[in-house]
C-alpha cells in the first residue's frame, strides 16, 4: 500500500507539505482566529499537543513572503485542496497580506540567566535577519542603524527590551501593514527562570518585551500566543490590594484572551479528534488497531471535545507501519518537564499518597481550579502542583461544579500512556526516596536476626509507600530487594535457581566465614493471616531445599528468613 509518510517531529508547515508528509487538516484554525478577531489570543494546551505546526501554519498563510528582491512568492500552493480554501473570500484575503514575527522561545530553556538571556537574543535577531530585505528602503534610513544592532547581537540588553515592537514598526513602514506576531512556548523561559533560580530577572525581561509588542504597539494587527500554562497572565485579574500589578506578566492587558484546555473555543485544533484517528487508521490500515490506541493515547478533554495525543499517536502509528505486531509505548513520558510533577512526590503526605493510589486504580479526584497562579506559585500548595499536572496533560477532566465563586474539577488519569508514567516513574521516585532513608537500623537487625526490629522498620517504611501493588508478591520483592542491596559486604541475588525450586532472595556475605541469607515472600489473603503466610514461606525454603546451593558455595552457616505482607503490615519469622 503506497502510503505517506508520518511527520514524527515535523513542525514546520512548509517541510510537512513539500515533503507530502501526511497531514490532518487544523486549517479551520485560521477561519476561526479571524472570526473571533482576537487581539492578543493565548493558547495553553500540553506539551507536543500540535501548537508548533499550527503556529507554522498560521505564518505561511498570513505572511506577505518576500524573495532577496522584494518580490512576492506565493505561499496559496501549500493550502491546496485544504478546508480553508473552501471557506470564501472573506477570509482568503488575508492570505499573504501581512508581514510576520514568527519568535519561538523554546531555545531558552537554559540552566542560567545569562544563557537564556542569549538564545532569546538569538531568536529574536533571527527574525530581524529573516526580514533583512526591508532596509533597502530608503524609510528605514533613520531606523538602520539600530536595526543592524540588533540583527547582530550587538544592541544594548536594553534595546532588546522593546525589539518586537521596533520590528513591527519597521515592517509597516515597508509593507504598509501591521504586523501579525507569534510568540510560540511563551513560557519556556519563565519555566526555565525558575527551576534554575533566575525567574525574577527572566520575568523582567519578558514583561519588557511582551508590553511594548502586544500592549502598547500601534503597529500589531493581531498576535497569538502559546504555551503549556495559563499562569503567568493572571494576577492582573485579581486586582486585590495583596497583589502588586507590577508582578505580572501581562499587566493591564485588557486586550488578552486566554484559551486553556477548559475553554470551549478552539477546542479540536490541538491534538486529533475521534474522527480524525479513525481516517488515519483507516489510510494506514490499521482499523483493528484502534481499540489499543483509544485505550493509550485517547482521554483529553479540551472544551467539550474530545482528543488524542498526536505526537504519541503520530509515533505508535508510524511503529505499526513497520511491525503490526509491536506494543504500544509511552512515547510522551520522555518529552515532557517531570522536575515539578516530582515535586508532587517530594511533598507528597498520607493523603497524597492515598490520592495518587485511587487514582492509578482508575479512581478519581476533586480540586479547585487555579487559572490565574505564576510559576513561582506553583509550590505554594498541593492543589497548585495538582493543576500543575492538569494543564501540562496528566489529567482528564470528568465534570465540574462551582462554590461559592470556586470552581472545582473531578481529575482522572486519561488514558494507558499517562497510567504508565504514574506507575513506573512516580512509583520509581517513591522507591528512590525510601532508598535514600538511612537503613543502617533494618542491616543490623536483619544480619543480627532481630524479628521485630526487621517487622517495624519494614513497615515503617511501607507507609511511605503506595499500595496500589500491595496485592502483589513481586511488588514485596521488588521493594525489599531494592533496599537490602544496600548491606555492606554482601551480595544479593534475586529470584534465581536454587535446589529444586526458585527463592525470592539469597543474601551472601563477600566472606564465606559469614553467615548466608534465603528469604522467601508470601502475600496474605487478610491481615489475620500474615503469621501463617510466614511459617508457610519458612517451611518452603525447607521443603525445596534453596540453602543446597548456599552450602556448595562454601557457606556453613545459613539462615532462613520467611516475611509475609498484607497492606503495609507484614510479619517476619526466622529459622537457622
Amino acid at each position: 500500500m503506497d502510503i505517506k509518510p508520518l511527520p514524527v517531529g515535523v513542525d514546520d508547515f512548509e517541510k510537512l507539505i513539500t515533503r507530502n508528509y501526511y497531514f490532518v487538516d487544523k486549517t479551520m484554525f485560521i477561519k476561526e482566529l479571524l472570526d473571533k478577531k482576537g487581539d492578543v489570543n493565548l493558547f495553553t494546551r500540553p506539551r507536543r499537543f500540535g501548537k508548533s505546526l499550527n503556529m507554522s501554519m498560521l505564518r505561511y498563510f498570513f505572511e506577505d513572503s518576500r524573495d532577496e528582491n522584494g518580490q512576492k512568492v506565493e505561499k496559496a500552493y501549500l493550502f491546496e485542496n485544504m478546508n480553508i480554501m473552501k471557506s470564501g473570500d472573506e477570509y482568503l484575503q488575508h492570505m499573504g497580506r501581512y508581514p510576520v514575527i514568527s519568535l519561538s522561545l523554546k531555545s531558552a530553556r537554559q540552566k542560567n540567566y545569562e544563557n537564556s538571556y542569549t538564545m532569546l537574543v538569538r531568536a529574536i535577531a533571527g527574525e530581524f535577519f529573516r526580514h533583512r530585505l526591508i532596509l533597502e528602503s530608503e524609510k528605514l534610513a533613520e531606523k538602520k542603524e539600530r536595526y543592524l544592532l540588533l540583527m547582530r547581537e550587538k544592541a544594548e540588553p536594553s534595546s532588546y527590551y522593546d525589539s518586537l515592537r521596533f520590528l513591527s514598526e519597521c515592517l509597516f513602514l515597508y509593507y504598509g501593514t501591521n504586523a501579525i506576531i507569534l510568540i510560540d512556548e511563551y513560557d519556556v523561559p519563565l519555566e526555565s527562570g525558575y527551576q534554575n533560580g533566575y525567574y525574577d530577572e527572566m520575568v523582567d525581561f519578558i514583561r519588557s518585551l511582551f508590553e511594548s509588542a502586544l500592549k502598547t504597539n500601534l503597529y500589531l494587527e493581531f498576535a497569538v500566543l502559546t504555551g503549556c500554562l495559563p499562569f503567568e497572565y493572571g494576577k492582573f485579574a485579581k486586582q486585590t490590594s495583596e497583589v502588586s500589578l507590577s508582578e505580572t506578566l501581562f499587566t493591564g492587558m485588557n486586550n488578552l484572551k486566554i484559551i486553556s484546555i477548559l475553554n470551549e473555543k478552539y477546542d479540536e485544533y490541538f491534538g486529533f479528534t475521534e474522527k480524525e484517528v479513525v481516517q488515519i487508521c483507516v489510510d494506514y490500515g490499521l482499523s483493528h488497531k484502534l481499540e489499543t490506541i483509544r485505550e493509550w493515547y485517547n482521554g483529553y478533554l479540551f472544551g467539550s471535545t474530545n482528543v488524542y495525543n498526536p505526537w504519541s499517536l503520530i509515533q505508535f502509528v508510524d511503529d505499526l507501519t513497520v511491525d503490526q505486531n509491536c506494543f504500544p509505548s509511552s512515547y510522551w513520558a520522555n518529552t515532557s518537564s517531570n522536575s515539578i510533577v516530582r515535586s508532587l512526590i517530594d511533598w507528597a503526605d498520607r493523603d497524597v499518597k492515598d490520592e495518587i493510589e485511587s487514582l492509578i486504580a482508575g479512581g478519581t479526584i476533586e480540586k479547585p481550579v487555579h487559572e490565574d497562579i505564576t510559576y513561582d506559585e506553583v509550590y505554594a500548595n498541593m492543589d497548585n502542583l495538582w493543576n500543575f499536572m492538569f494543564f501540562t496533560g496528566y489529567f482528564r477532566k470528568i465534570q465540574e461544579r462551582m462554590v461559592e465563586r470556586q470552581r472545582y474539577i473531578t481529575l482522572k488519569i486519561p488514558n494507558e500512556e499517562v497510567r504508565y508514567i504514574f506507575e513506573n516513574k512516580i512509583l520509581g521516585w517513591f522507591s528512590e526516596q525510601i532508598k535514600k532513608r538511612d537503613h543502617s537500623r533494618l542491616f543490623r537487625a536483619f544480619l543480627g536476626q532481630d524479628e521485630e526490629t526487621v517487622r517495624d522498620e519494614i513497615e515503617e517504611m511501607l507507609m511511605q509507600t503506595i499500595s496500589f501493588y500491595d496485592a502483589y508478591e513481586s511488588f514485596y520483592h521488588g521493594f525489599l530487594a531494592g533496599i537490602l542491596y544496600g548491606i555492606d559486604g554482601y551480595i544479593v541475588k534475586s529470584n534465581r535457581e536454587g535446589g529444586t525450586g526458585r527463592t525470592d532472595l539469597f543474601i551472601k556475605p563477600v566472606s564465606r566465614r559469614k553467615t548466608a541469607y534465603v528469604v522467601e515472600f508470601k502475600v496474605a489473603g487478610k491481615y489475620t493471616e500474615l503469621e501463617e503466610k510466614a511459617v508457610e514461606a519458612l517451611k518452603q525454603i525447607e521443603s525445596k531445599s534453596y540453602e543446597r546451593d548456599l552450602h556448595d558455595d562454601g557457606y556453613a552457616s545459613v539462615i532462613h528468613y520467611g516475611i509475609s505482607f498484607f497492606g503495609k503490615n507484614c510479619e517476619v519469622k526466622i529459622q537457622e
